[in-house]
């Protein structure tokens, strides 16, 4: 197998020949190479934005500026989405890397900022192209992680969505540097005939929206992030057809002409400032005369508006001297003078506003190299002291110091089974054939768990659809590994051989929480290790899905939504088990059990042999807490001072009170807690680990259906424990603390919570009513209904029970004569008002379900199991 991956020309290759470019690729893997060694000259990017803003057809057209795909296809050849079923669905999946090599101009860069320090002008960019769809967040996470800046895409008439916020929260989240560009231009053109003024007040709503958004995610270090065409930060572009522009293009034409400085007229182009051609004046409001105009209409929206009616209606004679006046004809070719209509239109539009000049310039420009942002991440990457060597040289983008290395996602290659390892060297340089350690995310220094060290067999640069071998790649790069497979399940961090003091990188949060699972099982009974080797391969080739084996023996795969499972279990089936048969369940939706009141008296148990007692109440968190933990807001980490102030403050707790949380579960992370609330107990603090176990177990399986228990406070109120310590142990201790969780539990009004989707929905009028009718048919509640100005689209919010969300899409779709486009998030737990413990209600239904699909008894045990009597 191995003989295979060394060989460059393996099919995965070969597939390219499909896409040859016309003109060869602009640069070699050598340069490519040299050039990594300039960190100053080098900018790690994603681009990210709502579904369907158009990502990869953006990154397109900055492929075709290397020279790797021809301009003619640019568009349309979605390079980055790499998969069949990619191209099929018109959607990215999976988060594509790809390394571009740029020469500049030297005109080009001379209206570079001071601040920002160059070497040469020759660029490397590090491109991720990354999915739109809410169901895979988890692979624009993974993509942030080990990129400094990003390209925000906004559709022009959209604006900004619901995933749009998500992403830029992501972004901030980890200190990442935004540029904005409005795309879909043409639709403003072609579409909307907008006149200049409606298409400005449009524009500027976009960008009002996003830096609505950059301001409330912000974060200090990172200084101001706020986005201004004036500034050059914003770009307006049309990826499908090629064209883009920034104010600063048309500032350097009108400079000459009317003899400024190109800052002072890029401030003119936007904002309140009108130009009177008749009077030659310019004023900050309008005169009232029919002559003047904004100079954002007049000089930049106008003249494009003009060059394309010209082009559409093959009005040839106006077009020519247009466009020798804006010195453009001399650059067509032959063949393009005899082109008609759409194709005439893009040809013109992309020589003369090609979008990769005004992409780059503000990538170049505004983005930070990694040796600028390296020093204000490494708080937030590292998770040891910040003052030890390791940090310093992440802060330094040093290539001489120890090498640090962050593994973000596992690719699968061409090999069946193989995957590399992608990721980004935050310092040090990796080698080929180097020996490393490689720290699992629960490694802890000093210990053996988590750690590997084993040696790479290959450093790789991404390309799209292929890979090529480097001999070394130097920090402030993003590269990929062979041979490292075995060891890393999703993420890792990689440090040198001896590097023993270095502590890991901090693992990724996801804004999105697995909610929907299926159990899977093959027709074939001998198909068995097959399907067990499918889901390990499967679990590594996504950030987000969790495989499991339940004790009832099936095999559990959970995803985000219906999309990211449907897409998990083509991946199995297909590639990860060569094809065999496999049986899906129904998808089933996990639920958290809590309670509403306190419990109505306190409950002891006693030990098996009778000598202890433990009295227990449980009762339920004030509102907000548990999405604080959720949030890591509230950790066992925490200081116990500033956690004390923190509760204070939100919560109205007691200081004193915080300080004697004794954990919190499940998994020592989840929203429950115990509380001591005893006064002087003898051999309190010998029993506390034994209850810290019982506790974990029993917030994983609650007493209702084993389902994990959310948002109940324990509180220890006594305890009676025989003197001797041998009768007291750990056997006595974890099943009597376990029963009495329970049973105070059972006593405090048990409730189940369901997990809740926030969809936004957009949809013409018309459609409303058949929207409004599906939502409430499935339970669920609209919470907010805004129409978009200047255009005919609702945007509706509203609240849906993931149970019911299977098939919504095709209800509503159905309800609305398909006129209706939904997008769903987890949002929220809500808890459901009926009492489970009765059999009749809707939630004693639900228990009865669940306990029969996990195999246990069919009714909740009573009370007196729990509960024992003086």
């Amino acid at each position: 197998a191995d003989r295979a991956l060394l060989t460059p020309h393996h099919p995965a290759v070969s597939a390219r020949a499909a896409y040859t470019p016309l003109k060869m690729v602009k640069f070699t893997i050598d340069e490519l190479r040299k050039q990594m060694d300039f960190k100053h000259n080098i900018r790690n990017m994603s681009v990210i934005a709502h579904v369907d803003h158009g990502k990869s057809t953006l990154t397109d057209s900055l492929v075709a500026a290397a020279g790797i795909i021809a301009q003619e296809n640019a568009g349309d050849a979605r390079l980055t989405d790499t998969r069949q079923d990619e191209q099929d669905r018109c959607i990215t999946i999976k988060s594509t890397g790809i390394s571009l090599f740029y020469k500049m101009a030297e005109e080009d860069l001379e209206r570079m900022p001071k601040s920002v320090i160059r070497e040469g002008n020759d660029y490397l960019i590090n491109l991720i192209d990354s999915p739109g769809h809410v169901d895979f967040s988890s692979e624009v996470t993974a993509a942030l992680r080990i990129t400094d800046g990003a390209l925000v895409v906004v559709d022009c008439v959209e604006g900004v969505c619901v995933q749009t916020e998500t992403v830029l929260r992501q972004a901030l989240g980890e200190r990442i540097k935004p540029v904005m560009t409005v795309n879909k231009l043409d639709r403003c053109f072609l579409e909307l005939m907008l006149d200049g003024e409606e298409a400005y007040q449009n524009f500027c709503r976009v960008v009002e929206n996003a830096n609505v958004l950059l301001a409330t995610y912000t974060d200090e270090a990172l200084g101001d992030v706020q986005v201004d065409p004036s500034k050059g930060t914003v770009c307006f572009s049309a990826g499908l057809h090629n064209w883009a522009f920034t104010l600063t293009v048309f500032a350097k034409m009108y400079a000459s002409k009317f003899g400024v400085e190109q800052d002072k007229m890029m401030q003119k182009l936007w904002g309140d400032n009108f130009f009177d051609p008749k009077t030659k004046k310019w004023t900050t409001k309008h005169t009232g005369e029919k002559s003047c105009m904004r100079a954002f209409v007049q000089f930049c929206y106008e003249p494009i508006r003009r060059v394309i009616e010209a082009a559409m209606n093959d009005s040839k004679d106006k077009l020519w001297p247009m466009l020798e006046k804006l010195q453009v004809k001399d650059k067509l070719k032959a063949t393009d003078f005899d082109l008609m209509g759409k194709p005439l239109m893009k040809r013109v539009m992309q020589t003369w506003l090609p979008a990769d000049v005004a992409l780059l310039e503000m990538i170049i420009f505004h983005l930070p190299s990694p040796a600028t942002a390296q020093r204000y991440r490494c708080d937030t990457l590292y998770e040891g002291p910040l003052d030890d060597k390791y940090a310093e040289a992440i802060r330094q983008c040093d290539a001489k110091g120890p090498l640090m290395l962050y593994v973000s996602k596992m690719i699968p290659t061409a090999d069946k089974g193989r995957f590399l390892a992608f990721g980004r060297v935050f310092s040090g340089t990796v080698q080929t054939g180097m020996k490393v350690r490689i720290l699992g995310p629960h490694y802890v220094p000093g210990e053996k768990k988590d750690l590997y060290i084993k040696s790479i067999q290959r450093t790789v640069i991404c390309m799209g659809r292929r890979q090529d071998a480097v001999q070394d790649v130097p920090c402030g790069n993003t590269c990929a590994m062979v041979g490292l497979d075995q060891f890393i399940q999703k993420n890792a961090t990689i440090t040198g051989e001896h590097e023993e003091e270095a502590h890991t990188l901090k693992a990724m949060k996801f804004s999105v929480s697995p909610v929907v699972r299926v159990a899977v099982e093959c027709k074939n009974s001998q198909d068995l290790p097959k399907l067990v080797e499918g889901l390990k391969r499967l679990s590594k080739s996504d950030p987000m899905v969790q495989c499991q084996i339940e004790e009832t023996g099936e095999h559990i795969v959970a995803g985000a939504g219906e999309l990211h499972l449907e897409i998990c279990l083509k991946d199995l089936q297909e590639d990860f088990m060569g094809g065999a048969e496999i049986r899906i369940s129904d998808p089933v939706v996990s639920f958290r059990e809590s309670v509403y009141g306190t419990s109505d008296h306190i409950c002891m148990s006693k030990s098996p042999n009778k000598h202890n007692r433990l009295y227990f109440q449980a009762t339920c968190f004030e509102e907000g807490l548990a999405e604080a933990i959720d949030a890591g807001d509230v950790t066992m980490r925490d200081e116990p001072k500033a956690r004390g102030r923190y509760l204070a403050e939100k919560f109205g707790w007691d200081k004193d009170l915080s300080k004697k949380i004794w954990c919190f579960g499940p998994d020592t992370t989840g929203p429950n807690m115990i509380v001591d609330m005893c006064k002087g107990v003898q051999y309190l603090n010998e029993i506390k680990d034994s209850c810290v176990a019982a506790f974990q177990w029993a917030t994983k399986e609650g007493p209702l259906s084993e389902e994990n228990m959310r948002a109940i406070k324990f509180e220890v109120h006594d305890v009676v424990l025989h003197t001797d310590s041998i009768h007291r142990g750990g056997g006595q201790i974890i099943p009597t603390c376990r029963r009495v969780l329970y049973a105070s539990m059972l006593t405090a009004q048990p409730r189940l919570m369901e997990p809740i989707y926030l969809v936004e929905i957009q949809a013409p009028e018309g459609a409303l009513g058949g929207i409004y009718s599906v939502i409430t048919q499935k339970r669920g509640m609209v919470i907010d209904e805004q129409q978009r100005p200047g255009t005919p689209i609702y945007m509706i919010k509203a609240y849906l029970p993931v149970t019911e969300s299977f098939g919504f899409t095709g209800t509503l779709r159905a309800a609305t004569s398909g006129q209706a486009f939904p997008q769903c998030v987890f949002d929220h737990w809500d808890m459901i008002n009926s009492d489970p413990l009765d059999v009749t209600s809707q939630s004693g239904k639900i228990v009865l379900e669940i306990r029969k699909r996990k195999g246990i008894k069919e009714n909740v045990q009573p009370l007196g199991e729990y509960e024992d009597k003086l």
